[in-house]
């Protein structure tokens, strides 16, 4: 017997046993007593199935039958036949084993009886679920709100937010009603990775699919954001970051000191004058998830982009190919210095490597850079004839070699010029981009510059 069968038996068995007792009630001389006293006596009465009292079947004169092999009383027909009704001994076998008379239900139904309150358990927990769950995944429950489209609102997502911290900084913004829709369509547009964090302006009631786009595409706010452009001072930089976060020129200056950050920068061990010219990245800066910005976060962001950009160049490869061709010592600081002059010399993408080239040739040659470009960090500005007479150690054409510092914060492709310079013979450039003329001319010799100059001098005139 299975186990499941065994179960129901013995159910069975337990509700025929309560019938029993159930048959026996309070009525004296009733049909179960009569029952009992039938088995004690070994009697043959029989009872039927609807508890009304039995016709008895005639038997022959004083003659008691034998039990069969099956325990139902054999009784003779009046015609003296051996027959009994299969009804007949199923009645006599009950009231013999001391069953009631009643009708047990059905085995199957007594089975299926025992398992309703699991089953019903069941139905309450499926429907505990719909009712939490299904109003989530369609949007509804408390998950769901109602939002003022048209409202244009700024929204921040911390650096390293997941969706789900991106979702609810959305939702409690009123960009999304629904933070289930969010999440549906960052993943149909395979986006779980790919969602950036800075500063969004979003407006109210718009395109869930553009909300993903946009957090795609970035962010698109200016606020708490900065650009530092290539060839920037360090007080350029200042200023920029001043009108951009607010933060005052005088505490970015005075916290823009290489001493500050030496320790953590190794780049800066050999910076000169305490300066971080030539450090400070230029890039676009968003600092939109931050809390509390200040000069030092600035700062550190900056050196953080300028250590990770230039971490994949080969400053000492280069520095020794440098070494053998022109027979110039150069350290990594004096790159940087090279570095932030291309960056004001030159102004093509064409001219960067050529220019390096010109310098190169000019420090082998043992010949001064002269270079209006250093001469202009002194003054800030356009530089005179007078200017180049001033003694000053930025003044390249009185002082050969490099200046102490860095001149501005140089561009990459700057950086990647002064590594690798153009192979060149020029020791003179003239680059002239004015209104629409334009001239980018480089010489070998001091009378083909001369040349070059009357010529653009006459170009312009004409």
């Amino acid at each position: 017997m299975s186990e499941s069968s065994g179960r129901r038996g013995a159910h069975f068995a337990r509700g025929n046993a309560d019938g029993a007792r159930a048959a026996q009630g309070p009525r004296k001389g009733g049909q179960g007593e009569r029952a009992a006293r039938a088995r004690q006596a070994g009697r043959d009465s029989q009872r039927p199935q609807d508890g009304r009292p039995a016709a008895r079947k005639a038997t022959a004169p004083g003659k008691r039958q034998p039990i069969s092999r099956t325990g139902a009383m054999r009784m003779q027909s009046a015609n003296g036949s051996d027959h009994m009704s299969s009804r007949t001994a199923r009645t006599t076998q009950r009231a013999r084993s001391g069953h009631s008379h009643k009708k047990p239900e059905p085995q199957g139904r007594r089975g299926k009886l025992k398992f309703l309150p699991f089953v019903l358990a069941a139905v309450a927990v499926v429907a505990a679920i719909g009712f939490v769950v299904v109003p989530r995944i369609l949007g509804g429950g408390h998950d769901h709100k109602t939002i003022e489209a048209g409202k244009t609102v700024t929204v921040n997502i911390p650096e390293g937010s997941g969706g789900s911290a991106i979702a609810q900084s959305l939702y409690d913004a009123g960009v999304i009603p629904d933070k289930e829709a969010f999440a549906t369509e960052v993943k149909r547009q395979e986006a779980d990775s790919k969602l950036k964090s800075g500063t969004y302006v979003f407006v109210t009631g718009g395109d869930v699919a553009e909300v993903v786009s946009r957090l795609v595409t970035g962010p698109n706010s200016s606020k708490g954001t900065v650009t530092v452009a290539e060839g920037l001072t360090v007080k350029k930089t200042a200023k920029v970051v001043s009108e951009s976060l607010g933060i005052s020129t005088e505490d970015f200056l005075a916290q823009a000191k290489a001493s500050n950050y030496s320790a953590r920068y190794a780049f800066l061990a050999n910076a000169q004058n305490d300066s971080l010219e030539g450090f400070l990245y230029p890039t676009k800066y968003d600092f939109g998830s931050e809390k509390n910005v200040t000069a030092d976060t600035v700062i550190k962001a900056m050196l953080d982009k300028y250590q990770s950009e230039v971490a994949s160049l080969d400053f000492a490869s280069a520095e020794a190919a440098i070494k053998s061709q022109y027979g110039v010592t150069m350290s990594d600081y004096d790159i940087i210095k090279l570095a932030s002059i291309i960056e004001r010399e030159a102004i093509s993408e064409d001219d960067r490597g050529k220019v390096a080239s010109v310098f190169y040739n000019r420090l082998k040659a043992g010949m001064p850079l002269q270079s209006d470009a250093t001469m202009s960090y002194v003054t800030g500005g356009e530089v005179t004839a007078d200017d180049l007479k001033t003694q000053s150690p930025y003044n390249t054409y009185l002082n050969k070699g490099l200046p102490p510092t860095p001149i501005c914060t140089p561009s990459l492709a700057s950086i990647k010029a002064a590594l690798s310079p153009d192979t060149t013979d020029y020791l003179y450039f003239l680059i002239i981009e004015k209104g629409d003329y334009s001239n980018h001319t480089f010489s070998t010799t001091y009378e083909d510059h001369q040349k070059a100059i009357e010529k653009s001098k006459a170009d312009q005139a004409g």
